[in-house]
């Protein structure tokens, strides 16, 4: 029965994104908070329903191939989620099937028993023919960014990416050194593992909810680091983080800098600067000073003004985030071909309106969580035009199918004297 409660859960909250397409993580949480499910069924409830958006177009190829005429939207729905307990998580057929026709009423459960014994039957068949396919139905891909990625990285490591996406995401920890060493930590929270590629970072199997709200860790992908290092922030330094919410790379800086000297965190979010103002609270940070700014607005607030000009500005810009894909599971059918270019426009904006509060000689990073090029390399090209006064410094990537990490990007700059 705890099964049934659990699917019931993943169906409302799919037809709850369908219909009103609000963020996935917020309507699963939100469904997850109404109930009393054990720790178990709440786990298999959120793999229902992410598993069904990381497959939808999988899914509903399998349902053409079982229906030729059209299906009704709501049992759509229905069939998605036993299709994939059938196909993907390998769920027992009976289990999956009675379980399923469960689910609707009684007009409606003789299609939906139906479509599942055929597929039961035909099981062999279906996943021959979806192997078959193009890579963007195979893995459930909108075919412009398969498209796009192909270009850009070739055949190979697109498919290695798409895969990658539809995978869960680990967790990962940055040890908090503000509050606690390396070796207190291991002490303290031996189910933790290293991170071999980053002695700054622990996998943890599941959310490390004693370490959070002490501040000894804070949640975030290694990948999300290689700006702040690239910045190299210094004690008693004065630097700018433009785009600081929720706070993990604000934190980070805070730690490189000693929690000695001025961090000026700025969003234009309210809800964001909130969780940004606790964040620091809990990690123990003092010298950050949270002001509300929105940075495609033409004037620039006293509070940042009278602080400049910064040794260092650290321009974490809104974006895509096609190289997060794989934790943000709705992104991909969020995403237009158009955004790529809207992003680029408001990304240079906000990096020309930073440049005058940057002293002579002072370090400015760019950095993304995209993999595309309007978003990352050609934000730099424009911004290095003749008569620039910012001079390259370098430029990172992390490429989840290459480093193992999310996706992202960091260019340092450097104003000229």
């Amino acid at each position: 029965m705890a099964q049934l409660s659990a699917r019931r859960i993943a169906l409302a909250a799919s037809r709850m994104w369908r219909t009103e397409r609000r963020f996935a993580d917020s309507i699963i949480s939100g469904r997850l908070a109404k109930t009393k499910l054990p720790p178990s069924d709440r786990g298999f409830a959120l793999e229902l329903f992410y598993g069904v958006l990381r497959n939808l177009t999988l899914l509903d190829f399998w349902i053409g191939c079982l229906r030729a005429t059209r299906v009704d939207i709501d049992l759509r729905d229905v069939l998605r989620l036993g299709l994939y307990q059938l196909f993907v998580l390998k769920t027992a057929p009976h289990a999956a099937v009675h379980e399923t026709v469960e689910l609707v009423p009684k007009r409606q459960r003789t299609i939906i028993n139906g479509m599942l014994r055929a597929a039961v039957r035909r099981q062999s068949e279906l996943l021959g023919r979806a192997n078959a396919q193009s890579l963007f139905v195979r893995t459930s891909h909108p075919q412009f960014v398969v498209a796009r990625w192909q270009q850009h990285f070739g055949a190979k490591h697109t498919e290695e990416l798409c895969q990658w996406n539809n995978l869960p995401a680990p967790v990962y920890g940055r040890i908090n050194r503000l509050r606690i060493d390396r070796e207190e930590f291991h002490r303290l929270y031996p189910g933790s593992r290293p991170v071999r590629q980053n002695s700054e970072f622990l996998e943890f199997d599941e959310l490390p909810t004693s370490a959070l709200r002490r501040g000894h860790c804070y949640i975030q992908d290694p990948s999300t680091i290689i700006a702040c290092q690239m910045l190299d922030p210094k004690p008693e330094e004065k630097v700018l983080d433009a785009c600081a919410a929720p706070g993990g790379k604000t934190g980070y800086v805070a730690q490189l800098m000693q929690d000695r000297g001025t961090i000026v965190a700025c969003d234009r979010d309210p809800e964001r600067l909130q969780i940004l103002t606790e964040n620091m609270a809990r990690l123990g940070v003092k010298i950050v000073r949270i002001v509300r700014h929105d940075w495609t607005r033409d004037y620039v607030p006293s509070e940042i003004a009278s602080m400049a000009p910064f040794d260092r500005i650290l321009v974490d810009a809104p974006c895509t985030n096609t190289g997060v894909m794989r934790r943000r599971v709705d992104l991909k059918w969020r995403l237009q071909p158009e955004d790529f270019r809207r992003m680029q426009r408001q990304q240079t904006q906000i990096i020309r309106g930073l440049i005058p509060l940057l002293k002579p000689k002072g370090l400015l990073v760019y950095s993304t969580c995209s993999l595309e090029p309007e978003e990352n390399q050609q934000v730099e090209q424009r911004l290095l035009g003749r008569s620039s006064i910012l001079r390259p410094r370098g430029e990172e990537y992390s490429l989840p199918f290459r480093d193992g990490f999310d996706g992202g990007f960091a260019a340092k700059l450097v104003r000229s004297a």
